[in-house]
C-alpha cells in the first residue's frame, strides 16, 4: 500500500469516526505529525533548511554578539534619545519645559523630606534627586517617567544602611551595578514572580510605615523601632512630650495639601474644554497649577511665617537647620568607614571604623532585594503610562542602573521611579523624556541658591507633604474586585502586609513571595483530570483520561494515583489525551516509566494521544516503551483487541527490514501499517 492510498484511507477512517472524534473536544485531528519523530531521515524541508544554513555558518557567537552591538537599532535601543531627539520640536520643548518645572517644584520639598526616612541630613534627599534625572534622559523609554526620591526606595535604604550615608552611598553604587548585570543577563522577568496582590499588599504597608516614621516630627515625640508597631508603641509612651505647635503645623498642613489636591481636579464652565472662553480656560489652568503645585506653595508660605518668627525671636516650630551651599563634589562612593571620636558633652556617639567587606557584610541580601524593589517600581510606573505599548524592561534597568551609579558619585542614595511624580510630569503636559532634564536643573539651581531658606522650613511641614503624598499608596480598592474576581488572591496580598508591618520589610516581602509562590506550586500539583468513558463505532470501549496541564514534578504523582485509580477499576483500555501536555522533566518521565510497567503487569492497554514529540524524546530518554497514536484512524486499530489489530512500526525502513518493535508509534500519516 502506498503512502497516498494509506493518507485517503486514514481520511475515510476519520470521517466515519467523526462522532468519537467529536467526543475528544481540543483532542482533534488538527495536530498531526507529518513526520515521524524517531527518525531524521523524513524532516521537514524547514527543519532541513535551518539545518544547513546552521552547518553552514561558521560565525563563531561572540562574534555574532559583537555584530549586533554595532548596529544602528542596537544603539538606538540602548540610547533611545537618538529615536527621539532628531524629531524634537520647538512645542515639545515648551511642553518638557512647563512639565519640568512644576515637578521641579515637587521633588525639593520631596527630596528634602525623605532624607528624613532614611536617616540622613536633608541636603542628602536633593543630592540624589538631580543626576538620576540627567541619565535618564539619555536612557530612559518612557517619557513620562520621573527618577528621584521614593517612599520605597527611601525606606529600603533606612533598613539595610541604618542611618550611615556611607552605606546609603555605596548601596546606591552597588547596586546600580547590580541593575546593570541583571539587564545584561535580561533578568527582567524576574519581576513577573511578584504577584499583584502581594505588590499592593507591599505598597501599602510602605506607605503606612513611612507615614509612622513622619509622625515623630508633628508630634514632637521619640520613635524608636525597626518595624511599625514598634514605632507606634515608642511614640505613646512619650505622647507626654508632644510639642502642640508642631502638631497643629502638620495636621493643618495636612489637610490643606489635601483639599488643594482634591481642588486641583476642579474646573469651570462646560465640560468640553473646547466649548469654554478664554477666562475659563485661564481660571481652569490656574486651579490646575494650584493642584500641582500645593507643595511648594505650603512650603514658601510656611517657611515665609518662620523666617518672621525666628527675627522676632518666638519661632515656637523645629526647623530643618543648616544645609551646605552648593553642589555636591563629584568622587568615588566611600569603599571603607574612618572611625571617629565621639563626644559625650555634645551627646555625639562614636563612629566605629568599617572595611569595605564589612560595609557589604552589614548590606547584606539588601543587594539583591533593593534592585528587584527598584525594578516592581519601574514596571509599575511604565505601565501605568504605556497605553498598550511594550515596554523594554532591559532598558529601564539599564537606565536605573546607571542613574544611581551616576547619584552616587555625587553623594547621593538610592533613587527610583516614582508613580505620583510621573503623575504631575504626564498632567503637566510633557513630551519626551527631556522632561527630566528640566526637573534636574531645577533642583541644581535650587543647591546653588536656595538652601539658606531651606534651613527655615518647618519640619512639620516637610513630614505633612510626605504623608499626604504617601497616604494615597494605601490600595484599599483593590480589595472589593478582588473579592468577586478570586477570592483566594486576598490571601497573599494580607499576608504581604501583615508581615511588611510586623516584620522587618525586607523579611516581610520575602515571606509573601514565598507564600504566593507556595499557591502557584500547590496549583499546578492539582491539575484537573477529566475521566469519560467513551466508545467507538466497532463497539470497543474505552476509558479517557485528559489533564488539563503539563506533567512536571509537583503534578505527576496527582495524575499517576488518578490514571491507576482509574484503570485499576476496569479491565478497558486507558487513553490518555495529552493535547494540553506541552511540557515534562525528568521526575515525570520516572513516574509515566513506572505506570506504563504497571499497566503492562496486568496486561491493560494504555495508549498516549496526540502526545507532542518534544515531551516524548524525554520519555525516551528512560527507554520507555510508550504506545502513541496521533490520529483517530490509528487509535481505532490501536484498540482492536490482541491479534485483530494491524501493528504500526517506526519508519519506512524498519518496513522494508521487517525490524517492527513492539512499541509502536501510529505517529504519522507516513507510518505504514502492515497487512497479511
Amino acid at each position: 500500500m502506498s503512502t497516498l492510498e494509506n493518507e485517503v484511507t486514514f481520511r475515510r477512517q476519520t470521517e466515519i469516526n467523526q462522532n468519537l472524534e467529536a467526543q475528544f473536544h481540543s483532542s482533534s485531528t488538527e495536530f498531526i505529525l507529518i513526520t515521524d519523530h524517531r527518525t531524521s531521515k523524513y524532516k521537514s524541508l524547514e527543519q532541513l533548511e535551518a539545518a544547513k544554513l546552521e552547518d553552514n555558518s561558521n560565525d563563531s557567537c561572540c562574534s555574532r554578539y559583537a555584530r549586533n552591538i554595532c548596529r544602528m537599532k542596537t544603539l538606538k535601543n540602548r540610547l533611545p534619545i537618538l529615536k527621539w531627539l532628531p524629531k524634537y520640536r520647538p512645542s515639545d520643548a515648551l511642553g518638557d519645559l512647563i512639565a519640568g518645572l512644576t515637578v521641579g517644584l515637587t521633588v525639593i520639598p520631596q527630596g528634602l523630606a525623605y532624607s528624613g526616612v532614611v536617616g540622613l541630613p536633608a541636603q542628602y534627599g536633593l543630592y540624589g534627586s538631580f543626576m538620576g534625572c540627567f541619565m535618564y534622559v539619555l536612557f530612559g523609554t518612557c517619557k513620562d517617567n520621573t527618577i528621584g526620591s521614593t517612599a520605597v526606595a527611601s525606606l529600603m535604604t533606612y533598613q539595610f544602611a541604618k542611618g550611615s550615608w556611607q552605606r546609603s552611598v555605596l548601596l546606591t553604587f552597588l547596586t546600580g551595578f547590580i541593575e546593570l548585570l541583571m539587564a545584561a543577563f535580561k533578568l527582567g522577568s524576574l519581576v513577573e514572580f511578584v504577584s499583584g496582590p502581594v505588590s499592593a499588599g507591599f505598597t501599602s504597608a510602605v506607605a503606612l510605615i513611612v507615614s509612622t516614621s513622619q509622625m515623630k516630627y508633628i508630634l514632637g515625640v521619640n520613635s524608636d523601632g525597626a518595624s511599625f508597631l514598634q514605632r507606634w508603641i515608642s511614640m505613646i509612651k512619650d505622647i507626654n512630650n508632644i510639642r502642640l505647635a508642631d502638631s497643629c503645623l502638620g495636621c493643618a498642613c495636612i489637610i490643606l495639601l489635601l483639599a488643594m489636591r482634591y481642588l486641583g481636579r476642579l474646573s469651570i464652565g462646560p465640560k468640553d474644554r473646547a466649548q469654554c472662553n478664554w477666562l475659563q480656560r485661564i481660571i481652569n489652568h490656574l486651579i490646575k497649577f494650584m493642584g500641582i503645585s500645593r507643595n511648594a506653595t505650603v512650603v514658601i508660605a510656611t517657611t515665609v511665617m518662620a523666617m518672621h518668627l525666628e527675627s522676632s525671636g518666638s519661632n515656637p516650630f523645629v526647623l530643618t537647620g543648616y544645609i551646605p551651599p552648593g553642589l555636591p563634589s563629584l568622587a568615588l562612593p566611600p569603599f571603607s568607614v574612618e572611625p571617629q571620636p565621639g563626644n559625650a558633652t555634645a551627646g555625639i556617639p562614636a563612629v566605629p571604623g568599617e572595611t569595605f567587606l564589612e560595609m557589604v557584610q552589614s548590606l547584606g541580601y539588601g543587594l539583591i532585594v533593593v534592585p528587584l524593589i527598584a525594578l516592581l517600581e519601574s514596571v509599575s510606573v511604565c505601565k501605568a503610562f504605556a497605553k498598550g505599548k511594550q515596554i523594554d524592561i532591559t532598558q529601564e534597568m539599564v537606565a536605573t542602573g546607571v542613574a544611581n551609579i551616576a547619584n552616587s558619585l555625587f553623594s547621593g542614595y538610592r533613587s527610583n521611579s516614582g508613580l505620583a511624580r510621573s503623575a504631575i510630569n504626564n498632567a503637566s503636559g510633557c513630551r519626551t523624556s527631556m522632561s527630566n532634564f528640566y526637573i534636574g536643573l531645577v533642583v541644581v539651581l535650587a543647591l546653588s541658591f536656595l538652601t539658606e531658606y531651606f534651613a527655615f522650613i518647618p519640619r512639620a511641614v516637610l513630614a505633612a507633604i510626605l504623608i499626604s503624598a504617601v497616604i494615597f499608596q494605601v490600595q484599599y480598592q483593590i480589595i472589593m474586585p478582588m473579592w468577586r474576581s478570586k477570592r483566594s488572591d486576598l490571601v497573599p496580598g494580607i499576608l504581604a502586609f501583615i508581615t511588611c508591618l510586623v516584620l522587618p520589610l525586607e523579611i516581610g516581602i520575602l515571606v509573601a513571595i514565598a507564600a504566593n509562590q507556595l499557591f502557584i506550586l500547590y496549583h499546578s500539583a492539582r491539575p484537573k483530570v477529566t475521566l469519560e468513558q467513551l466508545e467507538t463505532e466497532q463497539g470497543i470501549r474505552f476509558v479517557k483520561i485528559t489533564p488539563d496541564r503539563c506533567l512536571i514534578f509537583p503534578s505527576v504523582e496527582f495524575v499517576r494515583n488518578m490514571v491507576l485509580k482509574s484503570g485499576s477499576k476496569t479491565t478497558l483500555p486507558v487513553v490518555i489525551d495529552c493535547t494540553y501536555i506541552y511540557a515534562a522533566d525528568f521526575t515525570a518521565a520516572k513516574v509515566i516509566s513506572s505506570m506504563v510497567d504497571d499497566f503492562r503487569r496486568r496486561q491493560q492497554k494504555i495508549i498516549f494521544f496526540n502526545l507532542k514529540p518534544s515531551v516524548v524524546s524525554i520519555f525516551e530518554g528512560l527507554n520507555t516503551r510508550l504506545v502513541l497514536c496521533y490520529n483517530m484512524h490509528a487509535l481505532s486499530q490501536e484498540l482492536q483487541p490482541n491479534g485483530q489489530h494491524s501493528q504500526s512500526v517506526e519508519s519506512m525502513d524498519q518496513v522494508e527490514d521487517g525490524n517492527a518493535t513492539d512499541c509502536v508509534s501510529m505517529a504519522s500519516t507516513m507510518s505504514l501499517a502492515k497487512t497479511s
